[in-house]
């Protein structure tokens, strides 16, 4: 199953940083959050990404064009006029990363309606470039594929200003819609598991995910929501940025699952 990853917006509530780099690959420990993030989602075996990129994607690539550079014992040898690189050993984990210039001011649905060709006819999982979490990935699959509907996402209780859901008794999704500076509700934390069907509900550069998309499969009795009630934190600021930091640097961070520690000074 293939994680796409959301990471094409500006992060204008952090442009002390976003001026420089997308959103996602602002670094907290020393790693881009979206590095963290593809980790979340290795540890349970996925390794497969897309990456849904737009502003700065250029950024992203040369990122992970040097990443494999960076993460190995290399010889350089320049001797007899040659200019040979051999990679005696990588420390590389062993992902295939595909990333897409998804357009400059792409909407979240027109972001994720541009990489169907290589999602394919599959369920994929999807999530956004900025929020860490602790959820069993897993025991998320394994509850979409129990309840056979289009959508699952996970849903978890915190005030902040993310798209409100209605959730009923049998954990469907009755209604969804975008929060209200006074509400104190469950929000979509992202981690979505979907059909391919989900494509069909997509159209156009200006189509917003968490609008028509998921507000029309709430109202069919296609999206389903896992309830986590762990550990979650998106990155909008710099004082979320902080936060996160002082977890990793306390040896604290719940999203850690791994055994490897962050790679220093890449």
């Amino acid at each position: 199953m293939k994680v796409v990853l959301l990471a094409g917006g500006y992060g204008s509530r952090i442009s002390e940083e976003s001026q420089f780099k997308p959103k996602p690959m602002i670094e907290i420990g020393g790693m881009p959050i979206l590095w963290h993030i593809m980790k979340e989602y290795a540890h349970f075996g996925f390794t497969e990404f897309i990456i849904c990129a737009g502003y700065k994607q250029e950024y992203i690539k040369q990122w992970f064009a040097n990443y494999f550079l960076y993460n190995s014992d290399v010889t350089f040898d320049f001797r007899d006029n040659k200019n040979d690189m051999i990679v005696h050993k990588s420390h590389c984990e062993p992902w295939q990363v595909t990333v897409v210039d998804t357009g400059y001011n792409t909407m979240t649905g027109g972001r994720i309606k541009r990489i169907q060709k290589y999602v394919g006819n599959e369920p994929f999982l999807l999530t956004y470039g900025d929020g860490v979490c602790d959820v069993d990935i897993a025991k998320l699959v394994e509850f979409h594929k129990s309840h056979g509907k289009i959508a699952t996402l996970t849903a978890v209780k915190l005030a902040q200003d993310k798209g409100i859901l209605d959730i009923g008794g049998d954990n469907a999704v009755k209604s969804f819609r975008e929060k209200n500076i006074s509400d104190g509700a469950t929000i979509n934390a992202g981690y979505m598991v979907l059909q391919p069907e989900v494509f069909d509900y997509l159209d156009g550069d200006d189509c917003v995910f968490e609008r028509k998309p998921l507000e029309t499969l709430a109202k069919e009795g296609e999206l389903m929501s896992y309830i986590h009630e762990g550990f979650w934190q998106c990155m909008d600021n710099i004082r979320e940025k902080n936060m996160l930091e002082k977890l990793l640097v306390n040896n604290a961070a719940p999203w850690m699952k791994w055994d490897r520690d962050i790679p220093k000074n890449f």
